[in-house]
């Protein structure tokens, strides 16, 4: 039985097309950090650190050293973008609360940026641990962040229509690597 919500779904990049994307918001995290500083990726759960470890191989390829990869829960909005949480809810991460982040520069991963409510808590509670330096990088922007985010890095950015959801599949969650868009079905 298929989980994902009913409507019509718009294949618009594939599995090699996102590896270019990746390849590119690579490229640009390796423009915002000099070699000799110490960098770590964290990932927003859930998409988010599939998407990092995928950047994290790209840049080992581009000759950067495998920078440390950290998950972060962080949820407010189901996938189908039904409000879960009125408050983003976040979950801490003790091994990311151990990190010396005066010193560390830190990228932060997330899937879409839609709202900008988990990228602002996000950076909020890093900054609360002493981040000095937090970037950000998602793969697609929806360009209707409501909230002062920008994404330093961007793959893709989508205008589509505002009750349309912008799926990226994922794997492991996801068989196969791609981004779909769900016009939803009518009632």
């Amino acid at each position: 039985m298929d989980s994902k919500p009913a409507g019509e779904r718009f294949r618009l990049y594939s599995a090699p097309q996102l590896e270019a994307v990746i390849d590119a918001m690579a490229r640009q995290a390796a423009a915002l950090f000099q070699p000799s500083q110490e960098v770590a990726l964290v990932g927003i759960l859930r998409r988010g650190e599939p998407l990092a470890a995928r950047l994290q191989q790209a840049l080992v390829a581009r000759g950067l050293p495998r920078w440390p990869l950290y998950p972060l829960h962080l949820k407010r909005y189901a996938d189908d973008l039904s409000l879960l949480h009125p408050e983003t809810a976040l979950t801490e991460n003790p091994d990311l609360a151990a990190l010396d982040l005066a010193r560390t520069r830190l990228l932060l991963v997330d899937d879409v940026l839609y709202e900008g409510h988990s990228l602002l808590r996000a950076c909020a509670w890093l900054a609360r641990l002493g981040a000095a330096e937090v970037r950000s990088a998602v793969l697609v922007d929806r360009c209707v962040s409501r909230q002062p985010v920008r994404a330093d890095i961007t793959g893709l950015r989508l205008q589509v229509a505002p009750t349309d959801i912008i799926e990226c599949n994922v794997p492991p969650y996801e068989k196969e690597f791609c981004i779909e868009v769900l016009r939803r079905a009518l009632n």
